[in-house]
């Protein structure tokens, strides 16, 4: 079968809807009808379409810098590992002066550019893997569900530390998974947000700082 269109499939598979805890944000986000496998793939080198649901770490997040807009306002934010583009729509929001999303699926980019016009933003999407590459030109960085693979972790680490030397400041999102180094950060903010790794149900998801 060959490969659909991705902004095609997302229009016509899956569908608009607020997402759970954050209903300011509009997202295009699969069911159990979706078919997501025809645009995602079945082969073990594909990416998993975690874009396509809602996390408790990007959740956490988008609600922190709704609720505290001064964190993003006049700011340049980057969302790495965007996925959906949920915390980076919430950065635009909050009133950032510029917003560019980054993930390492093309599908993701894809979904980022439809999120992102149906709630009137503004958003720079790129296919990319920067978390061996020199800190970005950017003033806030923002991190959600990135620990949920213990090699993956340690590779994020390292660079989200080479940001935070270079002046950025860094924010992480995420519900304690088992990768989370909490004794390299600082919480400084819980709320409770639906989780689909969860099955969808409420998660205690914390913000967090590197210490």
């Amino acid at each position: 079968m060959p490969q659909p269109d991705p902004a095609a499939f997302i229009k016509a598979n899956l569908q608009i809807s607020p997402v759970p805890s954050i209903p300011e944000i509009l997202l295009h986000q699969a069911g159990p009808a979706s078919g997501l496998w025809r645009l995602a793939g079945r082969r073990q080198a594909d990416p998993a379409p975690y874009w396509a649901y809602p996390w408790a770490g990007g959740a956490v997040l988008a609600r922190h810098l709704l609720d505290r807009p001064e964190t993003a306002a006049g700011r340049r934010v980057l969302d790495l590992g965007a996925g959906s583009g949920l915390v980076a729509i919430a950065a635009a929001k909050a009133g950032a002066m510029a917003v560019a999303a980054i993930d390492i699926d093309a599908n993701a980019i894809a979904a980022i550019g439809l999120n992102a016009a149906i709630n009137s933003v503004n958003i720079a999407a790129v296919a990319a893997d920067i978390t061996e590459a020199s800190p970005p030109e950017t003033d806030l960085l923002v991190v959600g569900d990135l620990f949920y693979d213990p090699a993956l972790a340690v590779r994020v680490m390292g660079f989200l530390r080479r940001c935070q030397a270079a002046s950025i400041e860094v924010l992480i999102g995420d519900p304690e998974r088992a990768y989370l180094p909490q004794g390299e950060l600082r919480r400084i903010a819980t709320h409770a947000v639906a989780d689909f790794g969860a099955g969808g149900g409420a998660a205690q998801a914390g913000v967090f700082t590197l210490s």
